[in-house]
């Protein structure tokens, strides 16, 4: 039987987190998530797990707040208690050649893209149990873009693929793993327009869905991959061979 975990993931409303939600919550834990402008997409979310008998708790947190970073831990943990994994998804993905970046942009997508996923990471560090796992979802770009505009969005991703390399030692002597996943083109909103575009582009001609990279979330979690950390994990379907 799987063993009851406290889990917040950061970013969990729709899409990539929205999925990870719903699995680790169907794996019998409790769930905390955060979300910043899809109160009705959170709340049905969480209704729809605590109908099927599970346990999900909305937190209105913007990753680019430190103080709403550390109060959506806070009041995960007076829900739920410890946390025994912490998930960072949220994230910013703005397209514009170097040009046309304006510093508003580039600051939004530092701000939540690495300086609100190392401070999720923090302020979750003080509250994981020993032996607890950190992932973060990162993106296969951080490997290859093939197109121009993404340059941004393309660094903050490799920022974090070295990001948890430090913080894996960091947390090593707790037990801690942190771990990234890199996942490529994905059946969500923000690519609803080029879905079609996106998996010709694929050798195996199709994109991902949410599910599958939720399924490797609850896998790296897991009691299994205990001897994982530091690593980034690419799940893009031959996207970047």
């Amino acid at each position: 039987m799987t063993q009851i975990k406290h889990a917040i993931i950061f970013g969990g409303s729709r899409g990539i987190g929205a999925a990870i939600v719903a699995r680790l919550a169907r794996e019998g834990h409790r769930v905390s998530f955060t979300f910043i402008s899809s109160e009705e997409k959170a709340a049905a979310l969480a209704d729809k797990i605590e109908r099927r008998g599970g346990s999900a708790f909305p937190i209105n947190a913007d990753s680019s707040d430190v103080a709403q970073i550390r109060r959506a831990v806070e009041q995960a943990v007076e829900r739920h208690g410890p946390i025994d994994i912490l998930v960072v998804n949220a994230g910013l993905f703005r397209m514009a050649t170097i040009d046309a970046v304006t510093v508003d942009d580039l600051d939004q997508m530092l701000a939540v893209n690495v300086r609100g996923v190392f401070l999720a990471i923090q302020a979750g560090a003080a509250q994981l149990r020993d032996g607890g796992r950190v992932v973060t979802i990162g993106s296969n770009v951080a490997i290859r873009t093939g197109m121009a505009g993404a340059s941004v969005y393309q660094f903050t991703k490799a920022a974090v693929a070295a990001m948890v390399k430090g913080l894996a030692l960091d947390l090593a002597p707790r037990g801690i793993t942190v771990n990234n996943i890199q996942p490529g083109p994905t059946d969500t909103d923000i690519n609803a327009g080029a879905l079609d575009a996106l998996a010709g582009m694929s050798p195996l001609k199709r994109v991902a869905s949410p599910d599958e990279i939720a399924a490797l979330v609850a896998y790296i979690t897991g009691a299994e991959a205990g001897y994982m950390t530091g690593s980034s994990v690419t799940i893009d379907g031959g996207f970047t061979l």
